[in-house]
């Protein structure tokens, strides 16, 4: 009679087990409960999780849906994913030469691709060439569905623990969205509730810009692409020509210095100083 109640006890907990794993999951979709949230105020306005400093941190959102898998119609036999993702290295790579010019800049990027999902490749941390370019080379090909609007939530939701004043969404989509919540509701929200402190910045590659006209309303920018070098030349005004440019640009301070008489203070950057040598 032991023994069976035994058993019986033991089949109860494998069951629970089993019951909580499953209720568990391992779907990366995006879910409200899951992702690390931004603090909020009683009005619902995002707070940051960690103390932010000088710098600037930017989500890259690469569409990974189905779609990416073809040529752009402009020609060319390579399809737009592979396109993308060399063009997002190229532009990031002129990170290090604005880290030389500006080592007490911190300058953080974290790489997210969405279909019908939402999947974090790289965490919002300090720029390392190598970790993006290995991140982008293990994607897998695109499949599915286009998440634009839960990729934009969930990267802005990370944002706040990323420990920066400056706060971005870059996104390079070829689609309009067929998943998930719809993008221009979401960045409405994002506007309020961070109140314009993070600024969306976003590439039509293959695609109508006029379908994100929303990009504009909440004061951000949409630029159009059809094929790699309007890609890179497009990310490249966004990234280097707004992002880097208006971080340093923006009358902020940069870390203190002991001056001759021993004291420290804060000075402002410049207005002259170029982001990135000319070119």
């Amino acid at each position: 009679m032991a023994r069976r109640a035994v058993r019986f006890l033991a089949i109860l907990i494998a069951l629970g087990v089993v019951f909580y794993s499953r209720s568990r999951g391992t779907s990366s979709r995006v879910d409200e409960d899951d992702t690390p949230a931004a603090d909020t105020s009683a009005d619902g306005r995002f707070r940051p999780t960690v103390q932010e400093g000088l710098g600037a941190s930017v989500a890259i959102l690469l569409d990974q849906s189905g779609s990416m898998e073809d040529a752009p119609d402009s020609g060319g036999d390579t399809p737009k994913y592979r396109i993308a993702r060399e063009a997002i290295a190229q532009v990031l790579a002129q990170t290090d030469s604005f880290v030389t010019l500006h080592p007490d800049f911190q300058v953080n990027v974290g790489l997210y691709v969405f279909d019908g999902d939402v999947r974090m490749e790289l965490p919002i941390a300090r720029y390392r060439g190598s970790a993006l370019t290995a991140a982008l080379a293990n994607l897998p090909e695109p499949s599915g569905n286009t998440a634009i609007g839960d990729a934009m939530q969930r990267a802005t939701r990370d944002l706040y623990a990323a420990g920066t004043i400056r706060k971005y969404l870059l996104v390079v989509t070829d689609g309009a969205n067929t998943s998930g919540r719809e993008p221009d509701v979401v960045a409405r929200e994002i506007a309020r509730r961070s109140e314009g402190a993070v600024k969306l910045y976003m590439v039509a590659f293959d695609i109508d810009a006029a379908r994100f006209g929303f990009v504009n309303e909440v004061r951000g920018a949409v630029l159009h692409a059809n094929d790699g070098p309007g890609l890179r030349a497009s990310l490249d005004t966004l990234y280097r020509g707004r992002i880097l440019a208006e971080a340093v640009d923006a009358g902020e301070t940069i870390p203190a210095r002991t001056d001759s008489a021993g004291t420290r203070g804060s000075r402002p950057v410049p207005s002259s100083v170029s982001p990135i040598p000319p070119r």
